[in-house]
């Protein structure tokens, strides 16, 4: 019996979050006395699985089978049901991002099993019962779930626990999943390649964000400048990306994408509680509006009342200022 834990490359390298996972899985694995096997697309580039055994892997299963590089979440739960079964796995791990959530639901229901999304607490094993810790109330709580089924299924809040590599190593074992005849949900039609010069959403520890404040799309330049200095990803919020002058995959909040950087910066953003409840598990939040009475001022760790359009290249100037003295 293993832990099993679904990870991904991105970019040449084993993604953040996968590492984070395994490291999760790796604390579960200890508790019952067993280990962890991780499972990747068979497409990886082999050189970069190392790093799955420092992060705690004992085990890595290379998955290889029709059209599972199209990150179709039907063929990856048909082909995790297979290694599962194959692992003798009852505890799956997955990281909360967008193809953990879409695996993870149909997966459960082949297995049977009980599902905790977005948890944000290592868990406690009590007999077959394991209890672990997600927020409630868009963020406002904590509360205890409890998965009583045998086989059991955990999605992880993406950055609730710092990455930790050790001088670990795993062997490498290929396998071909059956999914012939799985109905995909899937149609590929473009690919874009993601720039790798900062982190996806659900990894970055540095993120600026702005809203309908910003008055018109072309005017993104001075956020853009600002996350480029500071290293950061760009974000937006739901109603920026409804008139689209943002890409969807920017949009967090409730109906988009939950993070938990290090640092967020909020340009122009009232801060509606459906936007509160995907970034208030940040560790510091900045807000710029040049409303005194914006809800985000509440949640706001540092604010700062003024017109985004003088604020935001006075605060780009100082980094840059600063940085320059530090070399």
């Amino acid at each position: 019996m293993s832990v099993l834990v679904f990870t991904e490359a991105a970019n040449g390298k084993i993604r953040k979050t996968s590492l984070e996972a395994v490291n999760y899985a790796a604390n579960i694995a200890q508790q019952l006395s067993t280990s962890v096997t991780a499972v990747i697309d068979g497409k990886t580039d082999a050189g970069i699985l190392g790093d799955l055994g420092k992060a705690g892997a004992i085990k890595v299963v290379t998955v290889s089978g029709s059209n599972l590089e199209s990150g179709d979440s039907a063929l990856w739960a048909t082909a995790l049901e297979q290694v599962a079964n194959a692992e003798g796995a009852n505890v799956i791990i997955f990281s909360h991002d967008l193809m953990g959530k879409a695996i993870a639901p149909r997966l459960a229901v082949k297995l049977k099993a009980g599902v905790v999304a977005g948890a944000v607490g290592n868990p406690v094993m009590n007999g077959n019962v394991m209890s672990v810790a997600k927020t409630a109330y868009s963020g406002k709580a904590t509360a205890m779930f409890s998965i009583h089924s045998d086989k059991k299924i955990i999605t992880l809040l993406p950055n609730s626990f710092p990455v930790k590599l050790g001088e670990g190593s795993a062997t490498v074992s290929p396998m071909t999943a059956n999914v012939d005849g799985v109905k995909g949900v899937v149609t590929v039609k473009e690919r874009k390649t993601r720039s790798a010069a900062t982190a996806p959403l659900p990894e970055a520890e540095l993120v600026v964000s702005a809203g309908r404040g910003m008055k018109a799309p072309e005017n993104w330049g001075i956020v853009e400048e600002l996350a480029q200095v500071l290293g950061a990803t760009t974000a937006c919020s739901r109603p920026v990306a409804d008139m689209h002058w943002r890409p969807h995959h920017e949009h967090v909040g409730q109906t988009g994408i939950a993070i938990r950087p290090n640092l967020y910066i909020a340009i122009g953003i009232s801060g509606a509680i459906q936007h509160l409840a995907g970034v208030n598990g940040s560790k510091t939040i900045v807000v710029i509006n040049t409303d005194k009475e914006a809800p985000f001022f509440k949640s706001a760790d540092y604010g700062v009342i003024g017109d985004a359009f003088d604020v935001v290249p006075k605060l780009t100037a100082a980094i840059k200022k600063f940085k320059a003295a530090q070399h």
